[in-house]
């Protein structure tokens, strides 16, 4: 079995728009993954430990995640790869760099997919990691395309964000001190926010056409009961929330893209996307990142010992 540290993948250098077409892949192709839902065990406000298991087609794994907020970075996760066919445990990874990068691309899919046409406006709150992510994503599958970016002000955050992407001239940007600013006007309002214990804004402030992407699905409950549609990832991911039952029409992603469900039907619609964050996305990512790495001589190798006999007790 190999270790796949997060140098490791970054030293690969994975280009944004083949997150995109691994993330497209799956969402295409979820039919094929056993997907069993999350367990999220919450011990106290604001930390988490998630616990992620699938199978697909060739490989399958669990990813463990968890988040502690006087932790630096406040997310963690790792990542064990078996061999679906014959059982062989494959890899030890890092899942921080696929964790950040799956999620991303799978919300800059959910964006290109749902927005209404000609949209030009995004609001983002929660500047870290998975909102980088997002919208380099974005902007590598949309380079000519013109953005204001709206940014949530929060601990200077916001100008460490801006520099980031300093050399993107196609991102124009505009910092705000409250939610309702960012997300009035917006044509799409994406939250990063690991932590928010309640809504953020009034119905109000939502105008039609918005589409609304909360990654880790906080703040945004009000939506739910207004809202013309409502997409997920996974039904057996989101059917425990609270208003499930309320959602005036829902469908999953791979529905809308495999043409087994209608996505945006006019620029009116104010749509939400519940992207919980699934694992076959990481399992599929880290297929991808093995295969890459297999063979290479600079990975470490661990043996566990394990039994060899039948009876071994």
């Amino acid at each position: 079995m190999k270790v796949v540290s997060f140098n490791d993948i970054i030293n690969l250098g994975i280009a944004p728009e083949t997150c995109f077409d691994w993330a497209d892949e799956m969402i295409r192709n979820k039919d094929k993954a056993l997907l069993p839902a999350k367990i999220s065990i919450k011990p106290s406000a604001g930390v988490f430990c998630n616990v992620m298991p699938c199978i697909l087609e060739k490989s399958g794994g669990v990813k463990v995640v968890t988040r502690y907020p006087e932790r630096k970075p406040s997310l963690d996760s790792k990542l064990l790869l078996f061999d679906s066919e014959s059982g062989e445990f494959l890899a030890l990874m890092d899942a921080n760099w696929i964790t950040a990068m799956r999620t991303g691309a799978v919300a800059a899919h959910s964006i290109m997919l749902f927005s209404k046409k000609n949209f030009s406006v995004l609001g983002l709150l929660g500047l870290g990691n998975t909102s980088r992510a997002a919208l380099i994503i974005l902007a590598s599958m949309m380079p000519e395309k013109e953005f204001t970016v709206k940014l949530l002000k929060y601990k200077g955050q916001e100008e460490a964000f801006i520099e980031r992407f300093s050399a993107y001239t196609n991102l124009h940007f505009v910092c705000v001190d409250s939610a309702d600013v960012l997300v009035k006007g917006s044509d799409v309002v994406v939250s990063g926010a690991t932590y928010l214990p309640e809504d953020l804004c009034a119905d109000a402030c939502f105008d039609p056409g918005v589409l609304v992407i909360p990654i880790h699905t906080l703040g945004f409950t009000n939506c739910d009961l207004f809202f013309d549609k409502v997409f997920a990832d996974d039904r057996g991911h989101v059917q425990h929330f609270k208003n499930f039952d309320k959602f005036k029409c829902f469908a999953e992603v791979s529905a809308v893209v495999n043409g087994k469900a209608v996505g945006r039907e006019s620029d009116e619609e104010r749509i939400i996307a519940y992207n919980i964050g699934v694992a076959m996305h990481d399992i599929n990512f880290a297929t991808h990142i093995y295969r890459l790495v297999e063979n290479s001589s600079d990975l470490a190798d661990i043996n566990l010992n394990e039994p060899t006999e039948k009876f071994w007790i």
